[in-house]
């Protein structure tokens, strides 16, 4: 029986996905993100830390520059050329008013009707969540209202970034609410995507592979909303 009600993006233009870490869209957001830009939408990506800090094994001046190359070629394959990475302290990742401002620079600067981010409960269907997926989450939410307020940062104001409404928070690897409607081609490239981050996924011994791992979303997705692919999410109105 169809439980999840399909969403509806056809009014959405622009799309801003806000994430902790290289990697963290790649957790089944990706495939959707292919399916926008297929569509035309503008998606940009934000991320707000390095991922430095991801590989046991190696030292972070090393990792970053390399995780931040396999995230450019996870965002081609997906058809996103806008990626900006921030330098927040990797694993240290806290809710402040600076983290607030950058993403709601973002979002003044790309103008999205919709925000993607990850979970950001403290307790996931996967175990208990990362400190910064958590921390992330919670100052994006902060910030799309902060960007809407033109009486808060308004040194952004002054570099002629004016106040913007995003309608939408769309959450992945939440308690859904809705499904976002996927292709088996659509899924292949998130596949793909993640399958993009090959050094860093090297480094975990007991990572599912990502071609059992996104279709297995995708199918679950797809039988909640009645299709054969869909990515579950939660969304909510802002």
């Amino acid at each position: 029986m169809t439980e999840l009600p399909l969403f509806d993006d056809s009014a959405i233009d622009r799309v801003l996905c806000v994430v902790a870490h290289p990697d963290d869209m790649e957790y089944g957001g990706s495939a959707a993100v292919a399916k926008w830009t297929d569509e035309g939408k503008e998606v940009a990506y934000l991320l707000v830390t390095r991922g430095e800090a991801g590989i046991r094994g190696m030292p972070p001046e090393e990792v970053a520059p390399l995780r931040a190359g396999e995230q450019r070629h996870a965002c081609t394959i997906v058809g996103v050329d806008d990626l900006e990475i921030l330098d927040f302290p990797d694993g240290l990742v806290e809710p402040t008013h600076e983290l607030r401002r950058a993403i709601a620079r973002k979002i003044r600067e790309s103008r999205p009707q919709a925000v993607v981010v990850t979970n950001f409960d403290l307790n996931t269907n996967w175990g208990l969540n990362h400190v910064d997926h958590r921390n992330v989450g919670v100052a994006a939410v902060d910030a799309i209202r902060d960007a809407d307020n033109p009486w808060l940062f308004t040194e952004l104001k002054d570099e002629g970034l004016e106040a913007w409404k995003a309608d939408r928070l769309l959450i992945n690897g939440a308690e859904p609410t809705h499904a976002v409607a996927l292709s088996a081609e659509h899924v292949d490239r998130g596949v793909r995507s993640l399958e993009a981050h090959t050094v860093y996924l090297d480094a975990l011994s007991d990572h599912p592979a990502p071609n059992e791992m996104i279709p297995s979303i995708a199918a679950s997705g797809g039988e909640l909303a009645g299709i054969d692919y869909a990515l579950p999410i939660r969304v909510v109105d802002m």
